[in-house]
């Protein structure tokens, strides 16, 4: 059968990160760096939102496969996975958008901790208790 919930929230979060490394390129294209950041702030911010990005999706991806493969039911899918989604959204923006702390960078760290967490959590319960 697959994981489709997990298809289609890789998928989502794939159109997020296509995005992100847009941005990255167009900062690169307009500053005329290859490499690094040339001191640049905002190429610098620009690369650091898809570094966040790839940091923290993989592994939370990961966890989501691995709980779909359990079998639980479909609202805890999506529960954790749009929290990963717009957590992703929120941090990105906050990031591009702000100098320093914005409401939108800490919602969007809070919500992937968050679905990190509970996906990590539920697996452990599914694996212990339930199989």
């Amino acid at each position: 059968m697959g994981l489709p919930v997990t298809a289609f929230y890789a998928s989502l979060l794939a159109l997020c990160y296509l995005y992100l490394s847009f941005v990255v390129i167009t900062n690169r294209r307009r500053t005329q760096v290859g490499v690094g950041d040339g001191g640049d702030a905002q190429l610098n911010r620009a690369i650091r939102v898809h570094g966040n990005f790839s940091e923290y999706v993989p592994i939370t991806l990961v966890l989501l496969a691995c709980l779909e493969s359990l079998h639980p039911q479909q609202w805890v899918l999506h529960l954790g996975a749009c929290a990963l989604l717009f957590g992703r959204i929120f941090h990105a923006y906050g990031l591009l958008h702000h100098e320093g702390v914005s409401w939108q960078r800490f919602v969007g760290m809070i919500l992937t901790f968050l679905s990190m967490l509970f996906f990590a959590a539920t697996n452990l319960y599914m694996i212990h208790y339930i199989i």
